[in-house]
């Protein structure tokens, strides 16, 4: 007897599927409704979070507000005021200093106690070096008084103004090194000086001022009979500054320190 499908009747399988898809659209539904719902309770939290600490935040926002306020207030009518005071006051001892550069002898050690300890109301450099030492220009009077005191033997003085001294500038830092280097071997203390033209030396690598106190710090190691550490220092600047004024003659002086070991 043939068999046939009634008009409307469904397949048990397919009516299997259309179940399982209406409760995963319904279990979809139920999670996207817990997402909300967690959400909303996240949301409720932050709220009354806030308004618990609402005055605090103020509080803390007002704060932060007055700081950069009061920090550009103090650049503007405070501290630029007083780097242009300090490099006006500065500039007097400097004339000194560069007429003292120009003389010798006692007129020069004059004008350079003169730019140290300033005349006629005028600040020295130790005046800018203490009422500005917070301010470039009294930094630099740290320098200048330094090597002041360096040229007029004065060399614990130089040696502490010098040590006050802090600059990344090309010439000045490695300079302000060196001269203490200078002033332990004028003191007789070749061990400290060999410390100061090493830190001289590597403080910048250009062809003026690192040659110069290498080959210093070679010269205070033969001093000290460390000849392979002085050899060290004379190749260095064969390797890197060959072509200088030091670095043409410097073949000597490594064969000097090489033989005396």
């Amino acid at each position: 007897m043939a068999t046939y499908k009634k008009r409307g009747y469904k397949p048990k399988k397919e009516k299997v599927v259309e179940e399982v898809i209406e409760e995963t659209f319904d279990e979809s539904q139920s999670d996207v409704a817990k997402a909300f719902e967690g959400l909303d309770e996240a949301a409720n939290k932050s709220e009354q979070w806030i308004e618990k600490n609402s005055k605090p935040l103020f509080i803390g926002l007002v704060g932060v507000a007055v700081a950069i306020l009061g920090y550009l207030a103090y650049n503007k009518f405070y501290s630029e005021p007083k780097e242009v005071d300090a490099a006006n006051d500065l500039a007097y001892p400097r004339s000194l200093f560069n007429e003292a550069e120009k003389a010798a002898g006692v007129k020069a050690d004059s004008l350079y106690n003169l730019g140290l300890e300033g005349i006629d109301g005028k600040y020295g450099f130790l005046d800018v070096a203490d009422i500005y030492s917070s301010t470039k220009a009294g930094n630099v009077a740290n320098y200048y008084a330094g090597i002041s005191y360096l040229k007029m033997k004065k060399y614990d003085n130089a040696i502490s103004y010098l040590d006050k001294f802090d600059s990344d500038d090309e010439l000045l830092g490695p300079t302000a090194l060196g001269a203490i280097g200078d002033a332990f071997a004028d003191l007789e203390q070749p061990a400290q000086a060999l410390e100061y033209y090493v830190k001289a030396a590597n403080k910048k690598e250009n062809e003026f001022t690192a040659p110069m106190f290498l080959f210093k710090a070679g010269q205070t190691a033969m001093l000290l009979k460390d000849y392979s550490k002085a050899e060290g220092f004379f190749n260095t600047i064969k390797e890197k500054y060959s072509t200088t004024q030091i670095g043409r003659d410097i073949d000597k002086y490594i064969n000097t320190a090489k033989y005396a070991q």
